[in-house]
């Protein structure tokens, strides 16, 4: 006989739960899939739009291809993909021109023609800075993950370790020690966030990889890095 005082038993979800379960499921495992395949697929193709049109009609490889297999002119042949390949080759051939003395001082001049254009400059001095930012090769990068009390005493933050402080920094800032550089990222855009000064021995280094540190960051604390092998060297340690 159940009492009042006698824990619920659980009911059982009906057909309904069960399908709208197994939909989100299915959702969550066909959502990422598609949308890389869609998004993939749509710039192909807007690469092809915008490269092939440039490129005689002789040599478009749908011609080339009807010609070599002998087809008809009505036989409509969509190759996708052709035009990125162009593009890379030029993209490359443009960076080695780029890379040589002819072309650096090809660049500078045309760089000092667009100087002169008031519109023009804005615009591409902008486009110019971003582009950098985000193309440009660099051996520089964030050197560690690390821990930081941030905005206050017992409220902790994970930062990138930049580089050590050097210069007026390092000198007005008073330090005995070194002075680490802390960029601390916003969640869940980690292209935004505050760049701080640290002392060393005021930050804990972390044993996971940037990009795992990364993806913590962007998943607000959802996706942790596998802490297995932490757990067992902290366990030797003691």
């Amino acid at each position: 006989m159940n009492t009042p005082f006698d824990p619920e038993t659980p009911k059982r979800p009906g057909i309904f739960a069960r399908l709208r379960g197994s939909f989100l499921t299915g959702l969550v495992v066909i959502a990422p899939v598609g949308l890389t395949v869609w998004l993939v697929w749509s710039v192909v193709g807007w690469i092809d739009g915008f490269v092939l049109p440039l490129v005689p009609n002789y040599y478009q490889p749908d011609k080339l291809i009807q010609t070599y297999l002998g087809l008809e002119p009505s036989v409509q042949i969509d190759v996708r993909g052709i035009g990125v390949v162009i593009f890379l080759l030029f993209t490359v051939f443009i960076g080695w021109v780029a890379k040589g003395y002819i072309g650096r001082s090809l660049i500078r001049y045309a760089e000092s023609l667009v100087e002169r254009t008031p519109v023009v400059r804005s615009i591409y001095s902008g486009i110019k800075q971003i582009s950098e930012t985000v193309f440009a090769q660099s051996e520089r990068s964030f050197e560690k993950a690390c821990l930081i009390e941030y905005p206050r005493k017992g409220i902790w933050a994970i930062g990138f370790i930049s580089t050590t402080a050097k210069g007026e920094v390092s000198a007005r800032a008073g330090n005995t020690g070194a002075l680490l550089s802390i960029f601390v990222p916003t969640t869940p855009n980690p292209t935004s966030g505050f760049l701080l000064f640290f002392p060393a021995e005021d930050v804990i280094e972390l044993d996971m990889s940037v990009e795992d540190a990364a993806k913590l960051v962007i998943s607000a604390g959802l996706v942790y890095p596998n802490g297995k092998e932490l757990i067992e060297t902290i366990t030797h340690i003691k």
